[in-house]
């Protein structure tokens, strides 16, 4: 049995997403941000750093989203959702990858900053405006790629999407898609999927965001 352990609209959402394109069975263990569960230790001696996704499978235990990203598509290949070594697109399939994560620590430290503390704690409204700057700036890249195409591959979906469309979901927090409109064409595309949709049923409520839209002047 795969087991994933998972937070709801978390991260871990990539492999749940992906577990659902590859067709795979699996179970899910659910665990809440503000519980103290990810910090249990049993927990811990899953994932080391108390994060998540962590995926159980092939009698192993492997965390860190882009790693089980490349290990299921490496060792369920047959599947097709990652260009092979000597295939043209890879080095594109392979930055991506990266960029997501490139992308998704900007979006960490302001889920921190915005989200997470609490009073009296109070964040710098100079460094909110400069993180939702640059969070933007990775946006533009990427509206310029789907302006040609529906994937961030030519070839069509992949893993890549996986890894970085869940940011999306994120990223329209902090930042207004009205000046972006193959982006928001993207996540349309994206939430259209058979297996996003299941993936959504077996997410679970999200409990980060409390309101639609978080301005840097709300911190002022």
């Amino acid at each position: 049995m795969i087991t994933l352990h998972h937070v709801a609209a978390s991260r871990s959402f990539r492999t749940l997403w992906l577990l659902e394109e590859l067709g795979l069975p699996y179970a899910v263990k659910h665990y809440k941000i503000r519980d103290g569960s990810l910090r249990d230790p049993a927990f811990l001696e899953i994932s080391p750093a108390g994060r998540v996704p962590a995926l159980e499978i092939d009698g192993k235990v492997i965390f860190e989203s882009q790693a089980i990203t490349q290990y299921l598509c490496e060792s369920r290949s047959l599947a097709g959702l990652a260009p092979k070594q000597d295939e043209p697109e890879r080095v594109e399939y392979l930055q991506w990858l990266a960029f997501a994560e490139t992308q998704a620590s900007i979006i960490a430290s302001l889920n921190l900053q915005m989200v997470f503390l609490r009073p009296p704690a109070k964040p710098s409204v100079v460094v909110l405006k400069l993180e939702i700057a640059r969070l933007a700036a990775t946006l533009k890249p990427l509206e310029e790629v789907l302006d040609a195409q529906n994937w961030l591959l030519a070839g069509g979906f992949s893993a890549a999407d996986t890894m970085l469309g869940f940011n999306l979901f994120a990223v329209q927090y902090f930042v207004d898609l009205s000046a972006f409109p193959n982006i928001r064409a993207y996540m349309e595309h994206m939430e259209e999927r058979p297996a996003f949709k299941r993936a959504r049923a077996n997410d679970g409520d999200q409990e980060f965001y409390d309101k639609p839209f978080y301005a840097p002047e709300d911190y002022a």
